[in-house]
This record gives C-alpha cells, structure tokens and sequence, in this order.
C-alpha cells in the first residue's frame, strides 16, 4: 500500500499549509489515524529569551491532531476541521528543543473524530498533551476543482 502522506489530499494539505511552514513543521504519517509531527524551536517561536510562545506548541498540536484524522478519512475524500482542542502544558519548550508530537484518532464517526496527542523534546520530556474534537467533511466543500 502506498503512504498515506502520497495521498492527493495529504499533498494538497501540504501545499496550502503555509502556516506549517511558517512554523517549520513537518510529518509523517506512520499510519492510518497516526501521525508524527516535527517542530525544532527557533528564535520565531520565543516569548522569552528561552521559552516558546505556548501558540506554537498549540499549534504544533492542532497540525498533528488534524493531520492524523485527514488520514483516517482521506480515503473517503473528506478533509477536517478543528471543532474543539484541549491542551495541557506541562513543560517549557525551549530554543532549540526539537518536538515531535504523536497524535491518535481514538476513534471515528461518520462526521465527528476524537484524537489525542502529546507533544514530547528531544529528551522524551513531556511538553503538553491534547485532545481534540473534528469535524469530516467533503472535500468538494473547499475545493471542487481539483478532486
């Protein structure tokens, strides 16, 4: 079986996603309703001299949750939105500290998935945990052209 990421869904969701960009994240999808997001703190993260802005772990989170329901769903041609997310920090992400966030659909209805996810360093500290709620939807909603 091809990756999920070589999904024409996937793929398009990484060409509009300039905010991921912005933020230097990156992923893998491990499998399906799992995903591995990658995030190295630099200085465009910081609220501190040291410490990131909660915002980019927030939404280091929100990427890895949604991504992981994308791809449990991509192959009925929906894509997803946050309708919930709930996030607990538990340590500072500092300048430099390479996170990886590890999300998990926990299950998945015909519209609503619940996902859940941590966000660890590169010394396996947990930095925030999350759960979050999303909604499916056709993909001919945001974009008829090109499915």
């Amino acid at each position: 079986m091809e990756s999920l990421k070589q999904h024409p869904i996937i793929q398009q969701y990484i060409v509009w996603n300039r905010f991921g960009d912005l933020l230097g994240m990156d992923f893998d999808v491990e499998s399906k309703g799992h995903v591995l997001y990658h995030m190295t703190i630099s200085d465009n993260h910081l609220a501190t001299p040291f410490a990131a802005h909660g915002g980019s772990v927030a939404a280091l989170i929100d990427a890895a949750l949604g991504v992981a329901c994308l791809s449990q769903v991509c192959e009925e041609m929906k894509v997803v939105s946050t309708v919930n997310l709930t996030i607990s920090y538990l340590n500072p992400a500092n300048r430099n500290d390479v996170l990886t966030a590890d999300a998990r659909v926990i299950k998945s209805g015909k519209r609503i998935l619940f996902v859940e996810g941590k966000v660890s360093n590169q010394k396996g500290e947990l930095v925030a945990t999350a759960s979050a709620t999303m909604n499916a939807y056709p993909v001919s909603k945001i974009s008829e052209k090109i499915f």
